[in-house]
């Protein structure tokens, strides 16, 4: 048998097989398992452009399944959506948090890379609009836009214990994952701070479609922002070098003021810990949200 074919039917074989457990399995229909239909879709995603190669019939029951699974998901993101449209949106976003055993303990956040289920969720929720392309020239010392992780989200919102006497300030919101999230599963005040222009256009305009009333994003340089008040601020290393040491002479600064407290992600995290006039909350953990507060 020429390779060519050896190939095709494998490819057929597997992805009978796996369309055949997904047709069986109903559980995947079933709001609550997004885990199970992410992962579903990851492995259909495989076979997506391989019609020539699995076959025609095969990849017809492939592309309903998919749409299927991808209707159980959207329908789950509006109704959640409309939640926090009437402002009852705060517990049913919350509920997906990760709790223990199952989500909450350090273990859990152990060799956890990357994005997962939880994103799917949030991009679902805040349906962001494709922004314009980039016109802002990034500085040496500045780091392209990455989302902080959803499960890495609600770590934050968990340890940083945001009440309504709170402002939290996100440097460098970049969509405004962080500053939205919060703002719908907390009473605080929250604030995105972003340089770049068609960011702060898409994340306002989810703010607006979301009807959130306590928050708001500004489009400037972190180092030049008002940040007088802030009782909680969080970094996804947006900038490193001098730019971050102008930004934590900043804080510092409010920091003579009142108590403060930084939530901070990425490789800035070793580099905050080493500040004299901030005490981290907890052991310091490889992957993970740390907490630090400003020492009296």
């Amino acid at each position: 048998m020429p390779l060519l074919d050896c190939h095709r039917m494998s490819a057929e074989n597997a992805l009978a097989s796996l369309i055949g457990k997904l047709e069986q399995d109903l559980s995947l229909y079933e709001p609550r398992h997004l885990r199970q239909r992410t992962e579903a879709l990851d492995a259909l995603d495989a076979y997506l452009p391989d019609e020539q190669t699995v076959g025609t019939a095969l990849h017809r029951r492939l592309r309903t399944i998919y749409a299927r699974l991808e209707s159980v998901n959207l329908k789950l993101y509006q109704s959640i959506r409309r939640e926090i449209q009437r402002g009852a949106g705060r517990g049913s976003l919350l509920e997906w948090m990760p709790d223990s055993p199952d989500g909450n303990g350090a273990a859990n956040f152990v060799n956890c890379t990357g994005y997962d289920c939880l994103d799917e969720l949030v991009s679902g929720v805040l349906q962001f609009e494709e922004p314009s392309a980039e016109v802002v020239r990034l500085e040496s010392e500045m780091v392209s836009y990455q989302p902080t992780p959803a499960r890495h989200i609600f770590d934050l919102i968990r340890q940083a214990a945001l009440t309504e006497r709170d402002s939290l300030i996100d440097l460098g919101s970049g969509l405004g994952h962080v500053t939205l999230t919060a703002s719908i599963c907390t009473k605080a005040n929250c604030t995105g701070i972003e340089l770049e222009p068609s960011y702060v256009d898409c994340a306002r305009k989810a703010a607006r479609s979301l009807n959130l009333e306590n928050v708001s994003f500004i489009q400037e340089d972190a180092r030049a922002a008002n940040l007088s008040d802030g009782t909680v601020f969080y970094l996804y290393t947006p900038f490193s070098g001098t730019i971050l040491r102008d930004v934590l002479n900043s804080l510092r600064y409010e920091a003579v003021r009142r108590e403060i407290r930084i939530g901070t992600f990425g490789p800035c995290t070793r580099i905050i810990a080493e500040e004299q006039w901030l005490s981290a909350i907890d052991a310091l953990e490889t992957d993970r949200i740390a907490i630090f507060r400003s020492r009296n």
